[in-house]
């Protein structure tokens, strides 16, 4: 058999089981069942997220794929692998022309090797490459 709950007056007269009923009457009476304050505060962490981390990476994303589209024949790049190397040519796999050059194949040479990557793997352009090739420091 189920037992009941005790049913305690504290100094207001009320039983502990009318404090939850009492505190949702008084909430509604004082005009606190709107959902407003919970809505602009999720709303303004959402903007400050937005600002703060969203909006400089699409930035930052953009820049990077424009330099990669404007890479050309003789910058020194680093490939996503930390390979180091001189772009010597670029195949273009897409017959219209920008559809997705991100799958171009670029073929660099680093050191006395050749090696062929595609243009979105590669993670930075250094700039254009001495015009001497690699140098050799002697001493």
């Amino acid at each position: 058999m189920a037992r009941a709950l005790p049913n305690t007056t504290g100094e207001l007269g009320m039983t502990t089981l009318d404090l939850p009923l009492t505190l949702a009457v008084v909430q509604a009476a004082s005009g606190g069942g709107s959902y407003a304050p919970l809505l602009f505060e999720v709303a303004a962490f959402a903007a400050i997220f937005y600002f703060i981390v969203m909006r400089p990476q699409q930035k930052q994303r953009r820049e990077h794929e424009a330099s990669l589209k404007s890479l050309k024949k003789g910058d020194e790049i680093v490939t996503a692998g930390g390979i180091i190397g001189e772009v010597i040519h670029i195949r273009e796999t897409a017959k219209d022309g920008g559809a997705n050059r991100m799958d171009d194949r670029v073929t660099i040479k680093t050191g006395e090797s050749r090696i062929v990557v595609e243009r979105g793997r590669i993670a930075r352009i250094l700039g254009t490459a001495p015009a001497g090739g690699t140098q050799s420091s002697s001493t």
